[in-house]
């Protein structure tokens, strides 16, 4: 089943204002957000999901925030997730290199950046059942308590975007291809 790919103009109702202010911030409509249009009330939650992971009150900084959204991308096999977050991650700092690590799956260079995103595929993975051992591996790393629960809450966001990627599955958009992952479909 096809689902649109909808604009400010063809989107619900509910939906028009929000795609409207998405493409004033961004300058364009992720397709992903253009395809939740569908559902205001999924649209709207989203973003505010997104704002509260960006948030200042967050103790992972912004390239650990990717590291764990791309990370948690790439295990779920989602193409588009991990090419607009190849593209974050490299606006915000990390060199290609290493977000094509993240991509694959392969360890990372930085030993705290290595132990986080093997944290978050982990939690990913086992549904959120950490042992004492990775819980003492994170903790040992300089993570937090609370990074714990951040950690969480992006495996959450990636839940949604990844599933609803994969079931609508959008074009990507220009603004991301460039950080298309090599693996495909095949993840």
């Amino acid at each position: 089943m096809k689902f649109h790919v909808h604009t400010p103009d063809s989107a619900p109702a509910g939906a028009r204002e929000i795609l409207g202010t998405i493409a004033r911030s961004y300058g364009f409509v992720p397709n992903l957000a253009a395809v939740l249009a569908e559902s205001p009330a999924t649209l709207n939650g989203l973003l505010g999901f997104m704002s509260a992971y960006d948030a200042k009150e967050m103790t992972l900084s912004p390239v650990e925030r990717q590291v764990v959204l791309l990370a948690v991308s790439a295990k779920n096999g989602c193409e588009y997730c991990a090419a607009a977050h190849g593209m974050l991650a490299s606006k915000n700092g990390l060199d290609r290199a290493e977000v094509v690590n993240l991509q694959q799956g392969r360890p990372l260079r930085d030993a705290k950046l290595e132990t986080l995103r093997r944290f978050a595929e982990m939690i990913a993975g086992t549904r959120g059942r950490a042992s004492e051992a990775d819980l003492e591996a994170f903790f040992t790393a300089g993570f937090s308590r609370a990074q714990v629960f951040e950690v969480i809450f992006g495996v959450a966001l990636k839940t949604l975007t990844n599933y609803a990627n994969h079931i609508a599955r959008p074009p990507v958009n220009e603004q991301f291809a460039a950080f298309l992952p090599s693996w495909g479909d095949a993840a």
